[in-house]
């Protein structure tokens, strides 16, 4: 490794932190699977545990976001739905939920109490339960108010993981709401950045939304444009996939506030963090049945079919301009707002 001491970019989602994984954190875990299910090696949204009748997944997240209330949500909120969106990633419903808080002291129970009710107002929606946790409070001054762990645990049908690797040629590529909406109203309640526009994250739970693209349509890979955003997440499916992935560009939903914002701060929205969309890749025929069901969800209504995956450039995500030209989408070095997730 190059560098000595940890860099905020070393966790943010791009190539630093996988460099972090692969080069350190893996080659110290010697066992990296567990009863024949998906493991570390396939570095996807979560893990599985094979069993008789089904398999098991769980996800588990760190959230660490500032502010921790924002607009269109706050902590609470996003840790619920963060962890079990991964999970549904990996195609599998959303069962149950544990939970760590470590709180800062002097940090209000008015608050602790709003962000409680925003956990289970989440859960209701999935109809999961919160069975269990931790909760630890750190002296005042030692900690930036508040950070919440959650490990979710779902269920789906023996050998129905859904990898991020099993995109095929001539699969459509799904994407189910506007980009860049999370980290631009991040950023909008970061009073140093002075932006005066009207925006709200996206984050919500879009298991349901991801259940019915599963019975509509052949789905090959899924993943959440989380942090590092769209690019990361397609470069992701791309690379592992074995494939090339071709964006519209007048295809990906992209609002004017998040574009406008994105130019004045010299930011791009596809590498900018999404917390309630979900990239899904189908196959060529079940594309189409697969977006119209997909539209009727409630976090699903924007959704459009962005692109499509193809064989020639394997690796490469490719952007389709407005003007008829093609540039090449990197995955980013790591996530250009800092704690953000």
């Amino acid at each position: 490794m190059k560098d000595e001491f940890l860099k905020l970019s070393h966790g943010a989602g791009g190539t630093l932190m996988d460099e972090i994984i692969r080069k350190i954190l893996m080659p110290n875990f010697s066992v990296r699977r567990a009863l024949g299910g998906v493991g570390m090696d396939e570095l996807d949204d979560g893990a599985s545990l094979r069993m008789n009748e089904c398999d098991i997944v769980t996800s588990m997240d760190g959230h660490t976001v500032s502010p921790i209330f924002f607009p269109g949500g706050d902590i609470g909120r996003l840790s619920v739905s963060g962890t079990t969106n991964d999970i549904a990633m990996m195609g599998a419903k959303p069962v149950a939920l544990l939970d760590s808080m470590i709180v800062e002291e002097g940090f209000s129970f008015a608050d602790l109490t709003r962000i409680a009710k925003s956990m289970e107002e989440v859960a209701r929606e999935l109809g999961i339960a919160i069975i269990g946790g931790d909760f630890k409070v750190m002296p005042k001054g030692s900690l930036d108010r508040m950070i919440i762990a959650t490990c979710g645990i779902g269920l789906a049908d023996k050998g129905g993981v859904v990898l991020d690797s099993g995109a095929r040629p001539g699969d459509k590529v799904i994407v189910t709401g506007s980009i860049g909406d999370h980290g631009i109203a991040l950023l909008a309640a970061r009073k140093e950045f002075h932006l005066n526009i009207e925006i709200q994250s996206d984050v919500a739970p879009i298991w349901k939304t991801v259940e019915v693209a599963l019975s509509h349509g052949k789905v090959t890979a899924m993943k959440d444009p989380t942090r590092g955003g769209l690019a990361s997440a397609l470069n992701d499916i791309a690379s592992k996939s074995n494939a090339s992935i071709w964006l519209n560009q007048d295809q990906v939903p992209i609002k004017d506030s998040v574009r406008a914002a994105s130019e004045m701060l010299g930011l791009d929205p596809y590498e900018i963090t999404c917390e309630g969309r979900a990239i899904i890749c189908v196959s060529e025929k079940t594309a189409k049945d697969a977006l119209d069901a997909i539209r009727r969800t409630k976090y699903g209504r924007e959704a459009t079919i962005a692109g499509e995956v193809r064989a020639e450039h394997p690796g490469y995500v490719l952007l389709r301009t407005q003007v008829g030209g093609t540039r090449v989408i990197e995955k980013p070095i790591g996530e250009p707002i800092p704690r953000v997730c």
